[in-house]
């Protein structure tokens, strides 16, 4: 990324929508704009967890706003996230689909732990570096993530589903407040965040920060009553509280520095922040400038660079946690990068088309230490519901997806065989596995795999076939497989 050049970040957020867009300068990002819009999706989620019409339409509405301001921007230029309320939807990948076509960038979903990893890098790179412990709060609408680092590095990461507005639904439905509601509201938050006692003790930090949301509504009403600037202290939250309790109802409080967007989520934030200052002992919280969207933003300049880019490092963990064949491994990725070599310039290039199909193949074999019989389907599933730092859902579904179809039959796939680019990437995989099937190095010069419009041609050298009947044999049987799907594989002997 050059010097100067701008960067965006998106935040679907359970409240809120964020549109961060800063300029990259020598490996730090300075604001050049910053757009909020209150959409309070995670208010829109009915009893069966789908989001109402009316939520879908907000969302869709701020996000044509957002790209107006983005309809210059490179693909490789916006990073799009998504949290807590379409982690919960049901019927997300209809908001999504449409989401995606009026923002005009991809928007992928991310697990709780991969937000807190994202929230801490925001929060860290707008701190002064030190070597000092640091717990990091974010409470936002639907779930509240906590973390534990130290420099650029998080180390404990999690995430609760517990929020502002889910707790403000819940716990203050009709705006009214009262000693009752908010002991419900505060032991209900508590059962939830209970365990975090053991991961978070406070003899593990030094100083605690509070990121976005609920930590900044409040820091801003107390700074704006007289307490002191950046911190939110227990003495600040116990005079919050008892002013919500004399006003009887959110309608009624009377506040300098209440915005009317907080309102009416700012009982359930209050007892989610009372709880956490009970259960870690926290006396005074600083008011953190970075948060999930700043992180995105230095994400994105991270997986520039493969030496940076979190998702390696994560994908070379899972394999040594899981017992890989290494050298394996890395025979079928090196196979499978040169097929798809071959073909690269034919299917969506928006993406880089290596770096998936390299990692597939490094954990083809992930779910080989669960049992052999099958050991593709247990792969997907690990990949499918892994902690994996650096990755979306999306992303590790893919991968997943290449893992269970890397063998076999490939009508098991719940997959589009439209995609070009998907299918390039697993036939290289299927191919490399075929040809490593012996578990040695192959001979795979002079193989040609070209594609033909909807097929996808292997040309073998003269005597090829002759020479390595096995392979030739498992080649045609790969031939055969493709055959029942909406996409050719010719072989060319």
């Amino acid at each position: 990324m050059k010097n100067g050049s701008l960067l965006a970040a998106v935040d679907l957020g359970s409240n809120s929508y964020r549109l961060e867009i800063g300029r990259h300068d020598h490996g730090v990002i300075q604001r050049v704009e910053y757009l909020k819009e209150t959409v309070r999706q995670g208010g829109g989620l009915d009893e069966a967890r789908n989001l109402t019409p009316d939520a879908m339409e907000r969302g869709w509405d701020c996000l044509a706003r957002f790209a107006e301001r983005l309809a210059v921007f490179g693909t490789a230029q916006v990073r799009a996230v998504a949290t807590q309320t379409l982690r919960e939807a049901r019927n997300r990948d209809a908001f999504l689909d449409k989401a995606k076509q009026i923002l005009g960038f991809p928007i992928e979903v991310i697990a709780g732990r991969e937000e807190a990893r994202l929230i801490y890098q925001g929060v860290a790179h707008l701190l002064p570096q030190s070597d000092e412990r640091r717990l990091v709060v974010d409470i936002g609408g639907r779930s509240t993530e906590l973390i534990l680092g130290q420099g650029f590095s998080p180390r404990t990461l999690e995430s609760f589903r517990v929020g502002s507005v889910a707790w403000s639904q819940k716990y203050f439905p009709e705006g009214e407040f009262s000693a009752a509601a908010f002991e419900r509201a505060e032991v209900a938050a508590k059962a939830i965040l209970d365990e975090a006692l053991v991961a978070y003790p406070r003899s593990a930090w030094d100083s605690a920060y509070g990121a976005s949301g609920t930590v900044g509504a409040v820091a801003d009403i107390l700074q704006a009553c007289g307490f002191e600037q950046g911190v939110v202290t227990r003495e600040g939250l116990r005079w919050l509280r008892e002013r919500l309790l004399t006003a009887r109802h959110a309608d009624k409080v009377r506040l300098e520095g209440l915005k009317e967007d907080r309102r009416p989520v700012i009982g359930g934030g209050l007892s989610v922040l009372l709880a956490l200052f009970d259960l870690l002992e926290i006396d005074t919280l600083h008011v953190a400038q970075g948060a999930l969207r700043q992180g995105v933003l230095y994400d994105l300049l991270d997986r520039e660079h493969p030496d940076t880019d979190l998702r390696a490092a994560t994908v070379e963990r899972l394999a040594a946690r899981f017992g890989v064949d290494d050298a394996q491994a890395r025979r079928v990725a090196l196979v499978a990068a040169q097929f798809m070599a071959q073909t690269a310039g034919t299917g969506d290039m928006t993406a880089d088309p290596m770096q998936p199909l390299v990692w597939a193949a490094r954990l083809h074999e992930i779910g080989s230490q669960i049992s052999h019989e099958e050991y593709h389907k247990h792969g997907a599933y690990i990949l499918d519901h892994a902690d994996a730092p650096g990755f979306t859902q999306s992303e590790l579904h893919r991968l997943s997806l290449l893992v269970l179809g890397h063998r076999g039959k490939l009508r098991k796939l719940d997959a589009d065989f439209g995609d070009d680019l998907f299918v390039q990437q697993l036939l290289a995989l299927r191919l490399a596995v075929i040809l490593c099937h012996a578990r040695r190095d192959p001979q795979a010069n002079g193989l040609q795999l070209t594609s033909e419009g909807a097929a996808i041609r292997l040309t073998l050298p003269p005597d090829w076939a002759a020479t390595y009947p096995q392979s030739a044999h498992l080649l045609r049987e790969e031939v055969a497989a493709w055959g029942k799907t909406s996409r050719l594989f010719l072989l060319q002997e």
